[in-house]
């Protein structure tokens, strides 16, 4: 399985495999139609207190990831989220941050994929 990460507001590609919002919150302005969902994965997100926290401040970006992968470990529905991955050869992580690499979806891909390295992911319903 490949895992990319794009902005939502980037064109639907069928490169893009599964798409996956990986947002708490709607993006404005973008339609159900235009965003082209497999899944929303809204309970994975961040909770509102982290994501009011780190506030895409660079400085806390290792503590932010740190407590969002434990908000990840501690949620049922993250092996939903992992299900969907396991489905498909690509799976595209959909943000709507302006900031394109110290954000959510880019620590969510990084979980995922240390998961299916570390081939802990069984505990999520990764085979």
């Amino acid at each position: 399985m490949h895992i990319r990460i794009k902005r939502i507001y980037e064109a639907a590609e069928p490169s893009d495999g599964c798409r996956i919002l990986v947002d708490r919150l709607w993006p404005r302005g973008i339609s159900k139609d235009r965003a082209k969902l497999v899944y929303w994965a809204k309970e994975v997100s961040p909770s509102n207190e982290l994501r009011k926290w780190y506030q895409h401040d660079a400085d806390r970006w290792h503590e932010f990831k740190r407590r969002y992968f434990d908000e990840i470990r501690s949620k049922p529905e993250t092996r939903e989220l992992f299900q969907h991955c396991a489905d498909h050869a690509v799976v595209t992580f959909l943000f709507s941050s302006k900031e394109m690499n110290l954000n959510n979806a880019a620590a969510l891909k990084e979980y995922v994929e240390r998961a299916l390295l570390n081939h802990k992911g069984s505990q999520h319903g990764i085979r």
